[in-house]
């Protein structure tokens, strides 16, 4: 069972990625990169989902974070913008995967699945 973080401030998102992934994983939520951040100095994840915008710090921030104090920590993100340039720059920094919302549930579940299996 790998252990997940879920980062959006968008609470029916985040339930809804919770729920889907729960039943297979043992899932975290936080509501901002801030509360990631929390979640990051106690816990090690196999592998996180954050939302790109966020008040406050955004994900591709806390992606930076992440590649200092968890680099093998592989960060999938999800965005309400289809900004074309938006994937190609994350992937460069160390992103796994971008998905755009709305996403199929099975999208989620796949980028999960390759993130995981990416991990050494």
């Amino acid at each position: 069972m790998a252990k997940l973080l879920i980062v959006d401030d968008d609470e029916v998102i985040r339930t809804s990625l919770f729920d889907l992934l729960s039943e297979e994983h043992e899932c975290h939520t936080a509501a901002s990169a801030e509360e990631a951040l929390k979640h990051l100095g106690s816990w090690t994840y196999d592998a996180i989902i954050t939302d790109l915008s966020m008040p406050g710090m955004s994900g591709e921030d806390l992606l930076g974070f992440v590649k200092v104090y968890a680099p093998r920590t592989p960060v999938i993100f999800i965005s309400g913008k289809a900004d074309p340039a938006g994937p190609e720059r994350l992937l460069v920094k160390g992103g796994v995967d971008y998905l755009v919302k709305p996403f199929r549930l099975e999208e989620v579940e796949e980028a999960v699945a390759r993130a995981l299996g990416r991990r050494p």
